[in-house]
């Protein structure tokens, strides 16, 4: 997916955010702009919109001298999903369709990210997960995902965020945990999960959880280390979580689920919903066939 000039905007917005978690000082904040704005100025549009926000993030630690501006937040959402964990996990049990309850909390949790919102209190969460029982799904794909998972023998799970990634831990596992590695962001980036919010939620007990070796807030596979590209091609299906992953998977042929919450008009325009849709889709962009399922 191409940059679009709705993202600009954006791009400022958070660069001034993430100056502003880090330090209080003026003087930064507006060396932080500025520079944004320089980077702006010269963007390749054709790119995907976390290519300039991995150069982005890097000149912020760079003027902030703060590896993980984003470092308090992120604690405070882990901390926030686990205490609603147990919670969630007894929904799924109970429920008539447990994938499907698990992959609506999953999408539920994807409202943690600082990328788009500027704030989010612990009340919007619990009320976003509440909502997700009765909304509809854009395209939903339940049973083609269910079909997918089935056949497939290798599945990466690619993590998107922080505090998310708890509940990425109650759809793994539904899934079949013997055939999943999850992957973790290699560096900090805005809100986004590494292997030390991997190893909160407790997921490597339970699965396999490897770097992609990137600070980029999605995928991009040349920034990503080799040992995660091998994992990548050797997959026969991929979950891909947020919005970072879509805006830099979309158009790969790859057999990819995307699973998300569509939380800008950007995302939404590119997808084809409303803001504020539920998102489960296989990629646009796959030649392949699995056999038995409807798409």
């Amino acid at each position: 997916m191409k940059i679009y000039l709705d993202c600009i905007p954006c791009f400022i917005r958070q660069s001034l955010d993430a100056a502003r978690h880090a330090t209080d000082d003026v003087t930064i904040h507006e060396k932080v702009v500025r520079g944004v704005l320089d980077l702006a100025n010269n963007l390749d549009m054709s790119q995907s919109p976390p290519v300039i926000g991995q150069k982005i993030h890097r000149l912020i630690r760079e003027l902030v001298g703060v590896e993980d501006p984003y470092h308090g937040v992120k604690q405070r959402f882990n901390n926030a999903a686990l205490k609603l964990y147990s919670q969630m996990r007894h929904l799924i049990i109970e429920s008539e369709n447990p994938l499907e309850t698990a992959v609506r909390l999953a999408i539920a949790g994807n409202i943690i990210d600082f990328g788009v919102k500027s704030q989010l209190q612990e009340e919007e969460l619990k009320e976003t997960i509440n909502k997700c029982f009765s909304d509809v799904f854009s395209g939903s794909q339940i049973e083609d995902f269910g079909n997918a998972v089935n056949e497939a023998e290798n599945i990466l799970y690619l993590a998107d965020n922080a505090g998310e990634i708890v509940f990425d831990r109650l759809l793994i596992e539904q899934l079949p945990i013997e055939k999943i590695t999850v992957a973790v962001k290699g560096s900090p980036v805005i809100n986004d999960a590494t292997m030390q919010d991997a190893e909160i939620t407790g997921l490597p007990k339970i699965v396999e959880v490897i770097s992609n070796g990137s600070d980029a807030p999605g995928t991009i596979l040349e920034s990503c280390n080799q040992s995660f590209r091998n994992r990548f091609d050797k997959a026969d299906l991929v979950i891909a979580k947020g919005q970072g992953n879509y805006e830099t998977l979309s158009d790969v042929n790859k057999n990819i689920f995307f699973i998300l919450k569509a939380k800008c008009p950007v995302i939404s325009r590119n997808i084809g919903c409303e803001v504020g849709k539920m998102i489960l889709q296989k990629t646009k962009a796959f030649r392949g066939e699995i056999k038995n399922a409807r798409i």
